[in-house]
């Protein structure tokens, strides 16, 4: 198990920072490797995330030393989205199935949690985004049915796109976690576009579900300084609260997007005009 931590930087470290230096500080690369569970735990809001790829034997949800805690979710609670096979979660006896972009929600006090894949040769990849919660609230399979669907943007303007809301206000109830994921259409390229930031939470972008040689070019930092990275299939991008997320893509992909911070309302954000960034 490889738990690395990412420090909190601020906008003036950041615009000074080269490519490498940007991809240290921001992206979390290998996190999806078949056997094995890896993970970064970060500074901004104290988020801790996970990729698991259980093979032929299960594979228990990781205790960083970073947490100092008796187990993983004694303080805090967790999103889940599967993005690989089929496979199953199971928490403090209980297990649940799930399919390829099925979720599920461990609430705080949820002790033993271990992954396995139905299949070895198609093995499950599970993302794990946990956060720190002052509530402890009901575990939730959240499969299609019970996720808020919305679609937004057009192809004109190459950013049509649909919107799986998974834990969120009026549907699965959370501490201080927003939980979903994004599909973009086949021929558009933009996602969260216009861009926006939110000044209370941190935000964490998983780009899933694209071809090898396809990228995401995610664009961060502030609108008068902005900055890029290029991120591959099952990477991870740490958006700190103060910076714009919003990225073009070479192909088909999705996105998970998680946050967390000082409030879990999803549409408390800032719009940013594209005119205005530089």
């Amino acid at each position: 198990m490889d738990i690395r931590t990412l420090y909190a930087h601020s906008p003036e470290a950041t615009a000074a920072m080269n490519t490498a230096q940007l991809r240290r500080a921001f992206l979390a690369e290998g996190l999806f490797v078949p056997g094995e569970a890896h993970g970064v735990y970060t500074h901004h809001d104290r988020i801790a995330a996970f990729g698991i790829v259980p093979e032929r034997e299960p594979i228990a949800l990781p205790l960083p030393d970073q947490v100092r805690a008796e187990h993983l979710l004694q303080r805090r609670e967790a999103g889940i989205l599967n993005v690989g096979g089929p496979g199953t979660v199971t928490a403090d006896g209980e297990t649940y199935a799930l399919a390829h972009t099925t979720a599920l929600y461990l609430g705080r006090g949820t002790r033993d949690v271990t992954f396995a894949s139905d299949d070895p040769s198609d093995p499950a990849a599970f993302y794990v985004f946990t956060a720190a919660a002052h509530a402890a609230h009901p575990n939730t399979l959240i499969t299609r049915e019970r996720m808020n669907i919305v679609e937004l943007g057009d192809a004109a303007s190459g950013n049509r796109r649909t919107l799986h809301q998974c834990v969120i206000e009026g549907r699965t109830a959370s501490a201080n976690i927003a939980f979903g994921f994004t599909t973009v259409h086949a021929g558009s390229v933009w996602n969260t576009m216009p861009p926006h930031t939110h000044d209370r939470r941190t935000e964490c972008y998983l780009y899933f579900d694209l071809e090898p040689d396809d990228r995401v070019f995610h664009v961060m930092g502030e609108p008068d300084e902005s900055r890029h990275l290029v991120v591959a299939d099952r990477e991870l991008v740490v958006s700190p609260s103060w910076s714009m997320h919003f990225g073009a893509g070479t192909g088909s992909y999705s996105f998970v997007w998680a946050t967390s911070g000082e409030n879990a309302t999803y549409d408390d954000a800032e719009g940013i005009p594209v005119a205005g960034i530089r």
